[in-house]
């Protein structure tokens, strides 16, 4: 590995790590354990463009885990998307922050929202079925 992406990797520990202490809520963890896989993902594989995040023929990153959103905040942040701002990552898991504790889809570059824990339960208290949990 080459010294410049050793550097961006522990770019992005540092930077998920310190906006969960901030928020003094979250999982560091899992976001700086997941860092060089996330750093090579977005640096040598995926096709996007934060300046035109709606662009159809991107590739698109599906978080399904909430203990990670720290790590997707970051990486948008980290990669040019405006939305994304550091003032942004300050509000990380804030009422009415856009980077929520499980990402939801309102805001560029969050794909699609998996929803906050309990989501599968709905369906069986709304007479659906059971939840792929049992719930």
């Amino acid at each position: 590995m080459e010294n410049i992406d050793q550097r961006a990797i522990d770019t992005i520990r540092t930077l998920s790590a310190d906006i969960v202490q901030k928020a003094k809520s979250g999982h560091p963890g899992a976001p700086m354990g997941m860092s060089a896989i996330a750093h090579i993902l977005f640096s040598k594989h995926l096709r996007f463009n934060p300046k035109n995040p709606r662009w159809v023929n991107r590739d698109r990153f599906v978080l399904s885990n909430g203990h990670s959103s720290a790590l997707l905040y970051t990486m948008l942040h980290l990669t040019g998307y405006e939305e994304w701002s550091m003032d942004v990552l300050k509000t990380f898991r804030q009422l009415g922050s856009i980077a929520a504790g499980h990402p939801e889809n309102h805001a560029d570059g969050i794909e699609v929202t998996t929803g906050p824990l309990g989501q599968n339960c709905k369906w069986r208290w709304h007479g659906y079925g059971r939840g792929p949990y049992g719930c």
